[in-house]
């Protein structure tokens, strides 16, 4: 938002993150970030509010916020060599008229060949234990990849601006 020159205010959501049995990628990102734009609307009644998650996808396998180092590990030893799918919903609900817009933005990253030693100093260095996959683009995690490839790779910070932006020009929003 800070990037678009935009006022805003951050609320944290209190909503369990929990996967539905058999939900598949793309309605669960969709589904937390309208379940969170829903939860912060509650407290601004005449506001545009924006949810966003994000989920990795290798192969059929959903890697969320891994929480603490092992899991953390584990997923990169997961994703080492391998072309990673990032999802991320994002919602833009207009909590006076109850309208709302929904994407999902795929970036795709390919992952180096890492070492277990490359890994742990990652993790120190980065303690990416809340982020999707373990994977912080925004810091070290850079070091990781070999290439990363989408339409908006601003999603992979959490928040897909490109598409965010059309949103808010749908709702009459004026932006540069």
């Amino acid at each position: 938002m800070e990037r678009m020159k935009l006022p805003f205010t951050c609320q944290a959501p209190d909503i369990d993150e929990s996967r539905l049995a058999g939900e598949p990628a793309p309605a669960l990102v969709e589904r937390l970030a309208w379940e969170k734009a829903l939860a912060v609307a509650k407290n601004h009644p005449d506001s545009l509010i924006i949810g966003a998650d994000e989920v990795a996808v290798v192969d059929d396998h959903i890697l969320t916020k891994p929480g603490g180092h092992e899991r953390a590990a584990q997923q990169l030893r997961l994703v080492s060599g391998r072309v990673v799918r990032f999802l991320t919903g994002v919602c833009l609900l207009n909590s006076r008229t109850g309208d709302r817009q929904l994407d999902t933005v795929i970036v795709e990253v390919a992952f180096r060949q890492l070492t277990g030693a490359e890994i742990e100093r990652y993790l120190e260095a980065d303690k990416p234990y809340a982020s999707a996959g373990s994977f912080k683009a925004e810091a070290g995690g850079i070091t990781l990849v070999r290439r990363i490839s989408s339409d908006d790779d601003t999603s992979l910070l959490g928040l897909p601006l490109i598409s965010l932006q059309e949103m808010l020009r749908n709702e009459g929003y004026e932006i540069p």
